[in-house]
C-alpha cells in the first residue's frame, strides 16, 4: 500500500519578520519611555459634551417648547389632517411654540399655488418667525446651522423634519 497524499493547506503563508519590525521591537524592549513621551506630545481633540445629554437625549429642555417646523412637515400635517399646535402638543404633553424660518416661508412661497393652503398654515400668526441672516434660500441648511449654532440647553429647541437625511447632519 502507498502512501496518502496529504491536502495543501490553500493562501497559507509563512509570516516573515522583517529586519525593521526587529529594530522596532529591540528599541521598544531597551527605550520603554520613548514611547510614552511620543503620545503625550499629540494634541488630544476630545470634543466637550453637554451633561444634559444623556446617552442622545437632551435633559435639559423643558416646556414651553420652541419646534422648527420645514416644509414637508406642515405638508404631511395637511395630507393627514392634522392641527400642527393641537398634534405638537398632545406629542409632547406641554405647550409648544411652532417656529417657521424665512427660508421655509420663502421655499414655500416658490412651491406655488400647489403648495397655497400649506402657506397659508405657515402665515399663521401662532406661529413664530426666525429670521435668516445667510444668504439663499435652502430650508435645511437654514435649519440645521440654526439647531448648530446654540449649545445645548441655551436655546430649548426642537426639530420636526420629514427627511431623515437631516438627521444624520
Amino acid at each position: 500500500m502507498g502512501r496518502a497524499k496529504k491536502t495543501r493547506k490553500f493562501a497559507v503563508m509563512k509570516k516573515l519578520v522583517s529586519s525593521k519590525t526587529l529594530k522596532k521591537y529591540k528599541e521598544e524592549v531597551l527605550n520603554p519611555k520613548k514611547k510614552d513621551l511620543e503620545k503625550e506630545k499629540l494634541p488630544r481633540n476630545v470634543p466637550s459634551v453637554s451633561s444634559a445629554l444623556f446617552f442622545k437625549y437632551n435633559t435639559a429642555l423643558g416646556p414651553p417648547y420652541r419646534v422648527i417646523v420645514d416644509t414637508n412637515f406642515i405638508n404631511f400635517s395637511i395630507q393627514n389632517k392634522l392641527d400642527l399646535e393641537k398634534g405638537m402638543m398632545d406629542c409632547l404633553y406641554a405647550k409648544c411654540t411652532p417656529c417657521i424660518t424665512d427660508c421655509v416661508m420663502a421655499e414655500l412661497e416658490k412651491l406655488g399655488q400647489k403648495y397655497r393652503v400649506a402657506l397659508r398654515i405657515a402665515k399663521d400668526p401662532r406661529f413664530e418667525r426666525l429670521p435668516c441672516t445667510h444668504k439663499g434660500t435652502y430650508a435645511d441648511d437654514c435649519i440645521v446651522d440654526r439647531v448648530t449654532q446654540f449649545p445645548i440647553g441655551d436655546f430649548p429647541l426642537f426639530m420636526d423634519l420629514w427627511f431623515f437625511s437631516l438627521e444624520n447632519k
